[in-house]
């Protein structure tokens, strides 16, 4: 840890524990997210999110390596092809921050870095090679930390390969590290396929001044910019947070995408909800929201099986031709068909 770190890691655990922690997951911590924790609150949002907690060290039974399968469903080094018409690619192992909730907290950072030219080829030539990949997902680590000329020469090799119709780019970096993004990245973004960029926040008060600048510059790349945050116990738990964080997203133009359930990573049942928690909070956001502030509710099933939505239903089969619909408010009404 460094001195800064120590310096914001009151309430976490003692100095001794939250070494441990980061002798056995990766801690990077970037000036600007620094700068927008509030250490005067012991609740902080932001510094709950990426500073060590000693509660790290516990594991319960259902807690795995391997949270969502990403090994079971790796042909070659690189690339996880869990749906059959998209593909991620993850040419890197690095972030600019370690989220402490990361499902994949265990591969990430401690020294791994960027596939080797010969590993790259290889699952650049397995998307080549297999027609029905629609859609590549960079992932990682976090692509945007590569350096423009590698970004820009895996965008290029996509872009030659017909059937790849849409490319998606998962990051942290444009909040976590606004200043990264500058003219040559999103030179390097360039290209005729349809582009998404899929922002990961969790609270409001990560979107600080120079957050909004960097997303701006990435809009004038004519990508297409959606969000991904994942419910998290001592976050953004409350519907009023959420709804901040949405309508803030959707006022910058950027549509949210997916609300992720924590995944069973080991050393993170402290961030930890229940699904009834969730749904009652999606629940409250439908009467709060317009539709394009709401994301969908995801969860990725444990073992590989993929994601599915469990936002909350209103629709239950009472018999025949019937149904009961709850409205926003809680009142049910019979409906026919």
């Amino acid at each position: 840890m460094t001195k800064r770190q120590e310096q914001g890691s009151a309430g976490f655990g003692s100095t001794d524990d939250l070494n441990r922690v980061a002798e056995k997951y990766a801690v990077r911590i970037t000036p600007s997210v620094y700068d927008t924790m509030e250490f005067q609150n012991p609740n902080d949002p932001v510094a709950r999110q990426y500073i060590p907690d000693a509660k790290e060290l516990s594991n319960t039974e259902e807690e795995i390596s391997d949270p969502i399968g990403d090994n079971t469903h790796s042909p070659t080094t690189g690339i996880v092809h869990r749906y059959p018409d998209r593909v991620l690619l993850m040419p890197v192992s690095s972030c600019a921050v370690y989220c402490r909730y990361c499902f994949r907290r265990e591969k990430v950072g401690q020294g791994k870095g960027h596939l080797s030219e010969a590993k790259l080829e290889k699952a650049l030539s397995y998307i080549e090679n297999t027609p029905e990949i629609w859609e590549v997902i960079l992932s990682g680590g976090d692509p945007l930390i590569l350096s423009p000329r590698r970004l820009k020469k895996i965008i290029q090799r996509l872009e030659d390969i017909d059937h790849v119709q849409v490319i998606r780019i998962h990051s942290r970096v444009p909040i976590a590290d606004p200043d990264r993004i500058d003219n040559a990245l999103c030179n390097s973004l360039e290209t005729t396929k349809a582009l998404y960029i899929a922002i990961h926040v969790n609270h409001v008060q990560e979107i600080s001044e120079e957050v909004k600048s960097s997303l701006e510059k990435l809009r004038n790349t004519d990508a297409v910019l959606i969000s991904q945050s994942v419910f998290l116990k001592g976050v953004n738990n409350r519907a009023e947070t959420l709804e901040a964080l949405f309508r803030k997203l959707v006022s910058l133009r950027i549509k949210p995408y997916y609300l992720h359930h924590p995944d069973k990573a080991k050393g993170t049942d402290h961030f930890r909800i229940s699904l009834k928690e969730g749904q009652d909070i999606m629940r409250a956001l439908r009467g709060r929201l317009s539709g394009l502030c709401l994301p969908n509710y995801m969860l990725d099933i444990p073992g590989g099986y993929g994601k599915v939505p469990v936002t909350p239903s209103y629709l239950t089969h009472q018999h025949d031709n019937l149904y009961t619909v709850e409205d926003y408010q809680g009142d049910d009404h019979l409906y026919r068909v």
